[in-house]
């Protein structure tokens, strides 16, 4: 029985592009299937030899799934490349056999944990917003945090620019020191520059973000601008989600 997928994920399958990337040269208008021009939605068979990009003929692959954990630096932007000419955290897994994607992102200039894995399905699934997987972040701000800022870091806190009022958070001081508090702050979604939306919300200047946990992953002892492979009982568990 022959099986049709998405468009979308037959060429980031073939390893030319991530399923972003395949989505945007469709609605280009740059690739064909069977000589038509192809739209979203359109479905081919895993093994089609009908796909084209720009002309050329795109054909499938079967390959391994691979998984890293991977300890974004500051000055990195989570892409795999950028017109600008920034540092991509692509950049750092440029060795591995295979194209590598990020799960999710963290601003330039964050820090900490990310994904990264050519496994398109498991990705799309873990940053749909219906999941709610916790992510735990380092926060280091100036000066000293009051109970009212934590109380409203917790309960929730409308950003005006998104119109939107974030979920309750868990929110603990970790340690005061000299000019500066060190929070934990765990999230339950994924809005862009969240943490850093909250802090500026209640007035709270960020020296330092870095994100150190995923569900249960955690960066441990990882160094900065270094990865490692994901165990089979880390790569369950992602999946169990």
């Amino acid at each position: 029985m022959t099986e049709y997928i998405r468009l979308q994920k037959f060429l980031a399958d073939s390893g030319i592009c991530s399923r972003r990337a395949a989505e945007k040269l469709i609605e280009d208008g740059r690739v064909t299937v069977a000589g038509k021009t192809a739209v979203l939605g359109d479905k081919v068979a895993e093994n089609t030899s009908s796909v084209k990009v720009d002309g050329k003929q795109i054909f499938a692959r079967k390959k391994d799934c691979l998984y890293f954990m991977l300890y974004k630096p500051r000055g990195y932007v989570t892409t795999s490349k950028d017109e600008l000419g920034r540092k991509c955290v692509a950049d750092i897994v440029r060795h591995e056999r295979t194209r590598l994607y990020p799960v999710g992102r963290l601003d330039r200039d964050s820090e900490g944990l990310l994904i990264m894995t050519n496994d398109g399905d498991l990705a799309n699934r873990l940053m749909h917003p219906s999941k709610h997987i916790p992510k735990t972040y380092r926060v280091i701000v100036k000066g000293k945090v009051n109970a009212q800022t934590l109380s409203n870091l917790s309960t929730g806190i409308y950003l005006e620019e998104l119109d939107y009022t974030t979920s309750p958070a868990d929110v603990q001081v970790h340690e005061i020191k000299d000019d500066r508090t060190v929070l934990l702050i765990t999230v339950y979604e994924g809005k862009n520059r969240q943490i850093r939306r909250m802090c500026d919300a209640v007035g709270l200047e960020i020296l330092r973000l870095k994100r150190e946990r995923i569900g249960k992953l955690s960066i441990g002892t990882l160094n900065s601008g270094h990865y490692r492979k994901l165990t089979e009982k880390e790569v369950n568990y992602l999946k169990s989600l």
